[in-house]
């Protein structure tokens, strides 16, 4: 029974819905009732072929770049991101799911395939909750607060939702550590076991309001706590060397909140939207590590601690109208960033007392004013071939304050031409050109000490973002009843990428280098398996293959870049049985990357063989839909691998260090349901 019958009220009519796009793929609530969805993410989830991209670190609001629009507007804000909307969207609310190119909406920034969801309010109020306990099978006790619950209805003319999440985590892995010379000889054999655990609550709110005269308003808050334990234990012995016993802790504890909206309203021959976001990150964090030794001499140890306060500011307007067959938009945004930073290092004496130690370049702030400005084209080409482009560029004044204090100023083109077309009513080609300029991290200006893996970056002030060209071309093919495919082939051509580069005469920190360059390409797909005998199956893949070029700041050899993704690949099956509300099914996932090269060391992680998991799930458990899955049936190991030289990675190998953790299989439980 609805909400709306339970207390007398009438369901509010469904409103007029846009035209469908020609050449646009539509769903509607009946294409996933198989699935039971409580949520438009769980809508989403199931539509063949999609995959949500999000772009992470923005930089500022500027176009848009998340492939999901709400009702065909981009979501106004960052950190209160659009994936974690879908989520309190009810299932019930949406009416229709559009996928099309976005090089033919008039939303600059967009390409390749965007889905475009259309959801009401109809009920007076509605509300969804998934809980997700989890506990692995060894060592680490169940984490058992990961969920989240919504409540949406309107007031008036003002939608609302009100939400609440929680995406905590219980981990831990244990497994030896040996420790190898350059000659291969066994120096060190460490026991070793971590525990993580992180809660991270979070609560928004969401209000929409449109007006008799078609002005829309949208405002979004939220409110997080984020709290990090790690405690590790490293049992240590080996030839000529004393049995140790040493323990390193990490602890954050960091609260943040995000405010943002958006108006827009008819003025002259268009409209005019206007948006604004501030957000805030308070972020004390420490380290500790304690070595106690077998033949009770004093025990040595470090503590690094690190007081942060991240600030953001952004004011963006946005002009757009029609001439004839072309959209245009003109826009302008201000934005300022800042971090007050103070960082701190610790020796323990002799008499288990943490002395304070001179750090280079700990206490600073950092700063940003940029303006940018852009002019956007839409424009139909013919029939089947459409255009955008968009030409404009950014002026930012770098500052920092300190023992190493800087001020410059930069100007940087930005821009990107984009064409969509459609040869035929199955097959959809898009191509882009774009010139981007990255985000900064604001921490990499200053001094960071890893007191666990004894490592640290010096901090450099003449950090300045990284720019690139990006080319891609993608290709959507739909099968009609045997699924879609999607492919993309990719390339970038980076100027000023960061890497570690030297610092003084031994130190080292994140920095620029010249030039690096990075081709790839990626696929997703759904076969589905009704014509051939299985009802209500289906299987998804997904792939990306990169190589990527890069001269090392040392040895000028070209290698690839710092820690980037060479192989990933996930293939995933389902089976919704007919007639039963009962579903099955398994996936295969695997990954590699690439080397981590700071100036002294390299070390790469790996999850040989892979990850394979199964799940079952019943959709009507009294109204709940309920799902069991197990992880990691393969036994995968948890591995990692650190190289160090005696000096600069152009010396001699001074040891290697091999860990192989093991964390055995994971038993997920979740819940999620409607009231």
């Amino acid at each position: 029974m609805s909400q709306a019958q339970e207390t007398g009220d009438a369901p509010q009519p469904v409103p007029a819905l846009p035209a469908v796009v020609e050449g646009a793929k539509s769903y509607t609530p009946a294409d996933f009732a198989r699935f039971a969805p409580k949520t438009a993410m769980d809508m989403l989830g199931q539509v063949p072929g999609f995959v949500v991209r999000v772009t992470a670190q923005e930089r500022g609001l500027g176009q848009a770049s998340t492939n999901v629009l709400l009702n065909g507007e981009r979501f106004s804000g960052k950190s209160n991101d659009v994936v974690a909307e879908l989520g309190r969207i009810s299932a019930a609310d949406v009416v229709r799911i559009d996928i099309i190119d976005g090089a033919t909406l008039n939303v600059p920034g967009l390409s390749g395939e965007v889905a475009n969801i259309h959801y009401t309010r109809r009920n007076t109020l509605s509300g969804q909750f998934r809980w997700n306990p989890q506990i692995r099978a060894k060592r680490t006790p169940a984490s058992i607060t990961n969920g989240n619950a919504s409540l949406s209805g309107a007031i008036g003319k003002v939608d609302f939702t009100l939400g609440f999440d929680n995406q905590s985590r219980v981990n831990g892995n244990a497994g030896p550590e040996i420790v190898t010379d350059r000659d291969g000889n066994v120096i060190d054999r460490r026991d070793e076991r971590i525990d993580v655990f992180v809660e991270q609550p979070k609560i928004s709110l969401g209000l929409k309001h449109k007006s008799a005269s078609g002005a829309l308003a949208n405002l979004n808050a939220s409110y997080q706590i984020f709290n990090l334990d790690a405690d590790e234990t490293s049992f240590r012995s080996g030839p000529n060397q004393v049995d140790r016993d040493r323990r390193f802790f990490e602890k954050e504890r960091e609260y943040n909140y995000e405010i943002g909206g958006d108006y827009e309203f008819a003025i002259g021959p268009g409209r005019l939207k206007m948006i604004g976001l501030h957000r805030f990150e308070h972020s004390p964090y420490s380290q500790t590590v304690i070595t106690r030794y077998a033949d009770d001499r004093a025990p040595t140890g470090q503590r690094f601690e690190q007081k942060a306060d991240e600030g953001e500011s952004i004011l963006r307007a946005e002009y757009g109208w029609s001439a004839g067959k072309s959209d245009l938009q003109v826009a302008a945004e201000g934005a300022y960033n800042y971090l007050d930073n103070v960082s701190s290092l610790f020796l323990l004496d002799a008499n288990g007392v943490f002395q304070p130690q001179s750090l280079d370049n700990a206490v600073a702030r950092v700063e940003e004013k940029r303006a940018e400005a852009s002019a956007t084209l839409t424009r139909p080409l013919s029939s089947k071939l459409t255009l955008q482009a968009s030409l404009g560029g950014e002026y930012s004044k770098l500052s920092q304050t300190g023992a190493n204090g800087l001020s410059r100023a930069f100007y940087r083109p930005k821009g990107f031409v984009s064409l969509a077309w459609k040869p035929s009513p199955r097959l959809d080609i898009s191509a882009k050109v774009a010139r981007e300029v990255g985000q900064l991290n604001f921490y990499d200006f200053v001094a960071f000490v890893n007191v666990g893996s004894e490592t640290g970056n010096a901090g450099n002030p003449e950090i300045v973002p990284q720019q690139s060209w990006l080319g891609e071309v993608s290709a959507t093919r739909n099968f009609g009843a045997y699924g879609t495919v999607t492919a993309r082939f990719y390339g970038r051509l980076y100027q000023d990428i960061f890497d570690y580069v030297p610092i003084g005469d031994d130190g080292q920190a994140p920095g620029n280098l010249d030039k690096a360059t990075l081709i790839g390409t990626s696929w997703t797909g759904t076969l589905n398996l009704d014509p051939f005998g299985l009802k209500g199956a289906k299987i998804d893949l997904s792939g990306q293959f990169q190589h990527s070029r890069i001269e090392d700041p040392l040895t000028g050899i070209h290698r690839p870049i710092n820690d980037t993704m060479s192989r990933s690949i996930e293939i995933s099956f389902r089976h919704d049985v007919p007639g039963t509300d009962w579903a099955y099914g398994s996936y295969y996932n695997e990954f590699e990357h690439q080397w981590q090269y700071r100036l002294n060391e390299k070390s790469r992680p790996s999850n040989d063989p892979g990850g394979v998991g199964i799940f079952v799930e019943n959709k009507d458990v009294l109204g709940l839909t309920i799902r069991g899955s197990v992880d990691n049936l393969l036994g995968t190991q948890e591995q990692f691998t650190r190289i160090v030289h005696d000096g600069r990675r152009t010396d001699p190998v001074l040891f290697t260090e091999f860990r192989d953790r093991d964390y055995g299989p994971i038993f997920t439980l979740s819940i999620s349901g409607k009231f």
